[in-house]
């Protein structure tokens, strides 16, 4: 995974109210893949959050998959 992948988030963070699935985009990668700063964002472009990640956490978005969208929760 790079700069400017797309990915999926593979598990929830309440905090933020993100669900696994959810869609981020790459916005830096440390060396060697260690990390990944991912940001998270409304389909009007507003940031949910811009967080620090493993590739434990995220993983490619596949060409077959198919895209769903949800109203975003208030952060607990």
């Amino acid at each position: 995974m790079q700069e400017r992948d797309l990915v999926v988030l593979t598990r929830p963070i309440a905090e933020h109210s993100l669900e696994a699935g959810d869609i981020g985009t790459i916005v830096h990668a440390y060396q060697d893949g260690a990390a990944y700063e991912v940001e998270f964002v409304t389909a009007e472009g507003a940031t949910v959050a811009v967080l620090t990640l493993t590739a434990a956490d995220i993983r490619p978005r596949a060409s077959r998959e198919i895209l769903h969208v949800r109203e975003l929760a208030p952060a607990e």
